[in-house]
């Protein structure tokens, strides 16, 4: 077993488990990949203010999410195809949130079904959907969620048309994978993925087929796919899924403070600070720099959560001092999905909460609860360099 220290050991672990068509499709961005890159070369700005002869015993990462208790303020991102990075991903995932005691939060375009995580969990979980133009098929996931007693709802709103994500052209990315002879050829060398896939039944997208109308198996996916999503979307049609949902509902994919203010009015619980993992709009701003700004519109009158970039507990810390009450991880917990299965997952979150914990007390604080701007230095045109 190597030694693991951080979230970067469980990447390099991972790009060697996996085909190469799954490790693209998370380690990559839209068109030129900057938002990409600067979702985590941004919080390397953010210095962190070391404070000395503090007591530091006592230290907790406790805390809440929408009401929620929370082991640390830390959730599993929605992440599409996760079924396809290790064999019955979405299970393995929520499994170790659960035991550690963070929210999971499932994709509508999961491998495993709402059905399939709630048969294999005892605790609630999170749900994901986008915003699609199927009223029928809407209402019967939200239906499906609350049969499943999913503790909230998280709506996708930036997701309205794709991003162009070159790598997964190339590969012909998809779910079951395509057969070609680069594909096959490549797979054969995961020995230990390709052994999961044999032992598991779930390899399309379980929220869907079967679900959708028209979409009984993979061959009819891909056409209700491409009709799906509602180009359309404005706050009105956001306000009768508010409707169709009346748990508790986060709003993710929020960017610009006009939209946050939105977001208030349509009587969300939450907004995520998010620009799909820098897989949307090339050239966004990365989230850390966009939230000082939507904490100056919205203050303490919606619980602001950040998403995109998180790699390590100390990025975590430096978006909770900046006013998020909760954050999450997509990517980071992918690379240990990958590299192995349900204990990778919960090494990323162990790993991120150690970090986070040791940095918040050599920064003079032991409860998460009470991090603020004092422990940040912050270049004085971090979030307002624009004309």
């Amino acid at each position: 077993m190597p030694v693991i220290t951080c979230v970067e050991d469980l990447k390099r672990i991972y790009k060697r488990r996996t085909p190469r068509m799954f490790y693209d499709y998370a380690e990559s961005g839209s068109w030129t990949e900057q938002t990409f890159r600067e979702n985590t070369t941004d919080f390397q700005e953010i210095h962190l203010r070391q404070r000395v002869a503090i007591d530091m015993a006592g230290r907790s990462t406790k805390s809440q999410m929408i009401g929620q208790d929370v082991a640390m303020p830390v959730a599993l991102a929605p992440v599409g195809l996760t079924g396809m990075q290790s064999a019955d991903g979405e299970i393995k995932a929520a499994r170790a949130a659960e035991k550690f005691g963070v929210p999971y939060t499932l994709s509508t375009m999961s491998i495993c079904s709402i059905e399939d995580v709630a048969e294999n969990t005892s605790k609630p979980f999170w749900l994901q959907v986008y915003t699609l133009k199927d009223d029928d098929f809407m209402k019967r996931l939200f239906d499906r969620a609350k049969a499943a007693k999913c503790s909230a709802a998280v709506i996708t709103v930036d997701l309205q048309m794709l991003g162009q994500r070159h790598k997964d052209l190339k590969n012909g990315l998809s779910a079951p994978p395509k057969l070609t002879f680069k594909s096959v050829t490549n797979m054969m060398t995961k020995v230990q993925w390709g052994l999961g896939m044999l032992g598991t039944k779930r390899r399309f997208f379980g929220n869907i087929v079967g679900h959708a109308k028209g979409v009984a198996d993979a061959s009819s996916l891909s056409t209700w796919t491409a009709e799906a999503f509602d180009v359309s979307l404005d706050w009105d049609r956001i306000r009768e899924f508010r409707k169709m949902w009346d748990g508790p509902l986060i709003i993710k994919g929020i960017i610009d403070p006009r939209d946050a203010l939105e977001a208030l009015n349509v009587g969300a619980d939450a907004i995520i600070v998010s620009n799909h993992g820098g897989r949307q709009l090339d050239g966004a701003l990365s989230s850390i720099r966009a939230l000082p700004a939507i904490m100056d519109a919205v203050g303490d009158k919606i619980e602001v959560h950040l998403d995109s970039g998180i790699r390590s507990g100390q990025d975590v810390l430096k978006a909770l001092a900046l006013g998020a009450k909760g954050t999450y991880i997509g990517r980071a917990y992918v690379y240990g999905l990958g590299a192995m299965g349900e204990a990778g997952v919960t090494k990323a979150l162990e790993l991120i909460q150690k970090e986070l914990e040791v940095s918040m007390a050599l920064c003079g604080r032991t409860e998460v609860t009470k991090v603020d701007r004092d422990i940040l230095m912050i270049p004085r045109d971090f979030s307002d360099r624009w004309q």
